[in-house]
């Protein structure tokens, strides 16, 4: 095995961003109010994202009705079979919801390892949310910290992370290559992160193809 590509999944994997969606949907508003203390570091991932949840007011059935919407960007799977042709495995790690990350990749016809929060349904319309993936030495104070899913010792290889937001800059600071989008573009460029910025998995397939072929060339 050649290294691991670590994708997000909201805003990354798919652009429409359904976490959020299904909180403007099925939460009071202050969700918003929540959203934005932590994306001006105002309180950790844990505590916005068990916030939000305790706002949300859905069915189960409702939520998979919604999920059953939700596309893809549909360069993702022909960038899933490129990193397989260069013996690359890709894991999704996500600090939003497995419900929602676990459907829309099966609806997608993809069978990806991935981790997430879990979102636990109490009866009737209400949730809560459990960390199984938190970790106390998080840098990040992630509710999934996705530094803990790096392979350890010789396992690990080449690493890449392609991510667009807050819960990827601590991983994406020591990978061997970033495909960047959105805020997490915006914090390369301020801590002068070495990355390669793009718009879509269009643009990250070019691009993989051709720094594959150049890298792995050198290190034979």
């Amino acid at each position: 095995m050649l290294g691991t590509v670590y994708v997000d999944f909201d805003g990354t994997i798919a652009p429409a961003d359904p976490t959020d969606a299904l909180f403007d949907r099925f939460c009071d508003p202050s969700w918003r109010d929540i959203e934005r203390e932590w994306q001006e570091g105002r309180c950790t991932s844990q505590v916005c994202m068990a916030q939000q949840v305790d706002l949300l007011r859905v069915t189960p059935g409702a939520i998979d009705g919604m999920l059953a919407t939700v596309a893809i960007d549909p360069q993702f799977p022909a960038f899933v079979d490129l990193c397989r042709h260069w013996g690359l495995r890709v894991i999704v790690v996500s600090d939003g919801l497995d419900r929602v990350v676990g459907s829309v990749l099966r609806a997608a016809g993809l069978r990806l390892p991935f981790f997430a929060n879990r979102l636990e349904w109490l009866g009737g319309d209400r949730w809560k949310l459990a960390f199984p993936f938190a970790r106390s030495d998080c840098t990040a104070a992630l509710g999934n910290c996705k530094c803990s899913h790096r392979a350890k010792g010789k396992q690990r290889g080449l690493e890449i992370m392609v991510g667009d937001g807050r819960s990827d800059f601590c991983i994406a600071e020591t990978s061997d290559l970033v495909l960047a989008k959105g805020r997490l573009a915006q914090h390369c460029r301020s801590k002068r992160v070495p990355h390669q910025p793009i718009k879509d998995f269009s643009e990250a397939n070019a691009f993989l193809a051709g720094w594959l072929a150049r890298t792995v060339r050198k290190s034979a």
